[in-house]
């Protein structure tokens, strides 16, 4: 019988994926216990485990924030080539892109937009210092080796520090640990021209771990401006690696490596241009040791990072740089079975530079911050966990900034009940184009503050098969950072944006599994303006069915109504509404044998017109044919 673990959390579990066993076994934590009803579906209890949500393996049970969790079956159920495929099925996740794949877009966690979300990838902070506000490329993220994501939502730079005001995305590569020596190749094509390509490597011993993956994508595509015939192409080469080794019972060391190399053609607003192109690249590395003391009740983790994003643009021959260099300490200390101190440090600077065709004097800056924090998790009854933290970070433009985090989980047994709440403040610095662009920086400028809250209920229906959960979410961004007649200043007026999230996973037999997600946002500035390309309602539901040991199929319908963009083509320009749409999607999938899978899959079924960003097309109806073997 096939197992399926159910999130504790369901708020976590918008899509219908299942997580399984090894999940904890990659992260070295016994298997689980299965509850099985043989008429019924199967589920395995209190086995999900996050490192988000506390920066330490924490049950998903016991933990008062909001986690999302895509697991490494969710993502080979569906075979879509983009991180952001997977993250707008997300309940509280939305997403808008100028054009087709490769063309620049936006990812917005409960009404917020990038600037305020910290992105992770194998730990390493990929965001780009050089950008007008520093986000990241989410256009240019392939699935690829990726094994595992996690989202951490509402404001959390008590663990993280500036930027995550709206929340964290936290993905890994380094899977489920299989002894031996093990391959994966994957080749896909179809629609637009499209190709991509995939291999990974993955040895492990009893002390050791290797880990390397190579994905590439090219495509044609489509033409970014909506309604004209010339497509604008995208290519995309990304590796990764990642290892670790350990010396003995209290010392090990790790390190992981990403790069990523793209080009996208792209159009100007309402134009075909058959000129444009966005070269990116992104370099980066970490590397450390974990030091555990008194029998692992001590834990102790150093590591060094550093990231390098390139942007050229042409044929104006614009260029971009962003660095960032990180050390960081990570320590806990179990003081017993019920209470857990937590604490750490960092410092980071980070450079940018920019050449721009139409001003000789470069942008150039550099600035650098310092931050301590602590954190106590403590569990004073059963089933009645609490967190409180606090940080204070030092930044050699504006000074000091402290913020704080509190969160509570509280399970009733006999009922199978959790209710679950978390508050906290945020803090985005400054990008150093903000504070030191010759044309329009603003050295004045002090930091964007939040404040955060959630609370919601969950509970577990038909015997755990079932369950059920809503959550209501506010978050205020005050001393806003935005563009003027004079520049980048603090405006007046804040930003609010608050909402519900509910959902429900429901494993109906041991082969089939359904979930679905419903959203309500409501994003708006002071001025009572609502916020741009953010959907006021977001549906989504998803299914997974395994008639057979050989047939896999999975579907997942996407409703997105009440959206907003500005239309510049007017004078003055306004705000104007989106059309609604509905985007189905489905992949069959056939096991030749133990090693080898075929399967087709489709995207935008229905072959809906649709623009997530007004003036920009989105792809139509489309077909791909792959394989899959694992030897």
């Amino acid at each position: 019988m096939r197992g399926m673990i159910i999130a504790a959390s369901v708020i976590g579990l918008g899509m219908s994926g299942t997580v399984r066993a090894q999940e904890q076994a990659a992260r070295g934590q016994a298997a689980p216990v299965q509850v099985a009803d043989d008429e019924g579906g199967s589920l395995l209890l209190d086995t999900i485990f996050v490192t988000s949500a506390n920066r330490t393996p924490t049950e998903l049970a016991k933990t008062g924030s909001t986690v999302e969790v895509i697991t490494n079956e969710e993502i080979e159920a569906k075979s879509f080539p983009s991180v952001i495929d997977y993250l707008t099925l997300l309940p509280g996740v939305a997403a808008s892109q100028a054009g087709g794949m490769g063309q620049t877009a936006g990812l917005f966690i409960r009404g917020l937009p990038g600037r305020y979300i910290k992105t992770l990838y194998n730990g390493i902070d990929i965001s780009d210092a050089s950008s007008p506000q520093v986000q990241t490329q989410y256009e240019y993220l392939q699935t690829g080796g990726i094994s595992r994501i996690e989202v951490l939502k509402g404001s959390q730079s008590t663990l993280y520090g500036s930027s995550a005001i709206a929340g964290v995305v936290d993905m890994s590569t380094l899977g489920e640990r299989k002894p031996g020596v093990h391959h994966l190749i994957q080749a896909e094509g179809g629609s637009f021209g499209t190709f991509r390509g995939r291999y990974g490597f993955d040895a492990a011993t009893e002390a050791s771990r290797l880990a390397a993956n190579i994905s590439g994508l090219r495509t044609n595509g489509i033409s970014a401006a909506a309604g004209f015939p010339e497509r604008d192409g995208y290519r995309n080469v990304t590796l990764d690696l990642n290892g670790e080794h350990r010396f003995n019972d209290a010392f090990s060391v790790f390190a992981s490596a990403l790069h990523i190399d793209a080009k996208a053609d792209f159009d100007d607003p309402g134009a075909d241009n058959l000129f444009n192109r966005n070269f990116g690249k992104t370099t980066g590395g970490r590397g450390g040791f974990n030091l555990d003391l008194l029998d692992g009740r001590v834990k102790n983790t150093f590591s060094v990072q550093g990231v390098h994003v390139e942007r050229d643009i042409r044929p104006s021959r614009d260029n971009y740089f962003g660095k960032r260099v990180k050390l960081d300490y990570n320590g806990s200390f179990e003081i017993n079975k019920r209470l857990i101190l937590q604490y750490g440090a960092d410092h980071e600077r980070q450079e940018a530079k920019g050449v721009r065709s139409w001003n000789p004097v470069p942008s150039a800056g550099s600035n650098h911050q310092t931050g301590f924090w602590a954190q106590g998790i403590v569990e004073p009854v059963d089933n009645l966990v609490l967190t409180a933290g606090v940080r204070h970070d030092e930044h050699s433009e504006f000074g000091g900034h402290t913020t704080y985090r509190g969160t509570g989980s509280y399970l009733i047994d006999a009922t199978g009940t959790r209710f679950h709440a978390s508050v906290g403040t945020g803090f985005r610095a400054p990008s150093l184009n903000e504070l030191y662009d010759p044309d329009y920086g603003n050295t004045s400028l002090k930091p964007e503050t939040s404040t955060s809250f959630d609370a919601g209920i969950e509970q577990a229906l038909l015997g755990g098969t079932l369950k059920v959960g809503a959550t209501y979410f506010r978050l205020e961004v005050k001393d806003r950072i935005d563009w003027t007649v004079a520049g980048y200043d603090q405006v007046p007026g804040d930003t609010l944006s608050q909402g519900v999230e509910a959902s429900f996973i429901y494993a109906v037999t041991n082969w089939l599994d359904l979930g679905g997600s419903y959203t309500y946002t409501d994003s708006r500035t002071d001025s009572d303006v609502r916020s741009l390309r953010i959907p006021r309602h977001a549906v989504v539901l998803s299914a997974t069915a395994r008639p057979t040991e050989k047939w896999t199929i999975s579907a997942d319908l996407k409703y997105i109504a009440d959206t907003i963009d500005t239309d510049f083509n007017t004078y003055p320009a306004k705000n104007v509404s989106l059309p609604d749409y509905a985007l189905f999607n489905a992949k069959v999938a056939y096991n030749l044998n133990e090693a080898t899978q075929v399967y087709v899959r489709g995207e935008n079924l229905f072959d809906q017109d649709y623009q997530t960003v007004l003036g920009y097309g989105s792809p139509g109806i489309a077909g791909y044919v792959g394989i899959r073997a694992q030897f």
